[in-house]
């Protein structure tokens, strides 16, 4: 009982006494935080969209990149000269269809052709002696001709049975084994010029106003983000709306060489703006509080908040501008969330 009279006894001492609270010092508040720079970059505006590696079409006069190898007429499939993965040059011999019926046609027609010059060599004899009228030498010579025409048809028709390549390229697909019946225009086999690909992309029609002709395209194989392995450049802007996707189809060009394959899935970053020499920060140093964006300037052991307009952003980089904001200046980068206006700050190492 003794013990809880003095404690409050003490108690009453020191609320009595302002001076013993008043003389203590203020605790000063630290923060830690993590510092970058203002820096000058060019930054970039993009539409993002998907597209797939594709032949050229044909364009300005040049053939088609690729190609559908199909069969002129009905057959059998009797011989493949080539496979998967062949380069072959424009005009080598791809497959053979069964000739025996073409063979027999061509057969009968040299045996006609054969008959049909006797008989005229015998028409110009007797001519040169007038033995003959003039209507029985048309005749013979218009029977010559005819023969001759079905002799030059039947080999022709031939000809159509030998399939061979349309242009130089790589055979990417094999359809058909020998022995297989084939009908008219059937796809034997698709032909491909490695060497010119370009990518069919499908741009949402709302972002496709802002594509150019000319403007760089930067293609990625990873839809998770990854750094471009290749930069191309539309060339081609379609002209009308896929009511059914409601995207614009655009074309971008590929390098020799490209490493891509036809059919390849890949992801396109257009750049349609480009801004250089703007103040930027790291992503991470803006603070938004009641719709007013911030950033922390550091001096010294200090850290102020600064009000600023924030611009456009490229990956982890955004645009900003403000009174007083100047190139190398330092900035609160991680932990400018939480700090009061202004504060001391521990920077982490």
């Amino acid at each position: 009982m003794k013990s809880y009279k003095i404690a409050i006894l003490t108690a009453c001492i020191i609320w009595s006494n302002p001076a013993v609270s008043a003389d203590e010092p203020e605790l000063a508040t630290e923060v830690a935080v993590q510092t970058g720079k203002i820096a000058k970059a060019s930054l970039h505006r993009y539409v993002m969209a998907f597209g797939t590696v594709e032949p050229e079409p044909a364009t300005g006069g040049k053939p088609a990149a690729g190609s559908k190898i199909a069969a002129p007429v009905a057959g059998i499939l009797t011989q493949s000269h080539c496979e998967e993965g062949q380069q072959v040059k424009k005009g080598a011999l791809l497959f053979e269809l069964d000739t025996r019926s073409a063979d027999a046609l061509i057969a009968k027609a040299e045996v006609a052709v054969e008959f049909a010059q006797k008989n005229f060599a015998r028409k110009q004899q007797l001519n040169v002696t007038d033995n003959i009228s003039r209507k029985l030498y048309d005749e013979a010579e218009l029977l010559l001709q005819t023969a001759r025409q079905d002799l030059l048809n039947a080999k022709t028709q031939r000809e159509l049975l030998q399939i061979k390549a349309p242009l130089s390229g790589t055979v990417a697909a094999i359809h058909f084994k020998v022995g297989e019946a084939v009908s008219s225009s059937t796809v034997l086999a698709d032909l491909v010029d490695l060497d010119r690909l370009d990518i069919a992309i499908h741009v949402p029609s709302p972002e496709a106003f802002a594509l150019r002709l000319g403007q760089a395209a930067e293609i990625t194989i990873d839809s998770a983000g990854s750094d471009p392995i290749q930069q191309g450049k539309l060339d081609f802007i379609g002209a009308q709306v896929d009511p059914l996707t409601d995207t614009v189809l655009v074309r971008a060009t590929l390098s020799k060489a490209s490493g891509f394959r036809p059919g390849q899935f890949v992801k396109v970053r257009i750049v349609v703006e480009e801004r250089p020499e703007r103040l930027a920060v790291p992503v991470e140093s803006v603070a938004t509080r009641d719709g007013v964006s911030l950033i922390a300037v550091v001096d010294g052991d200090n850290a102020k908040q600064k009000i600023i307009k924030p611009g456009l952003r490229d990956g982890n980089l955004i645009e900003i501008s403000g009174e007083g904001l100047q190139e190398g200046m330092t900035i609160v980068t991680q932990g400018v969330y939480g700090l009061p206006p202004e504060t001391r700050i521990r920077v982490l190492k």
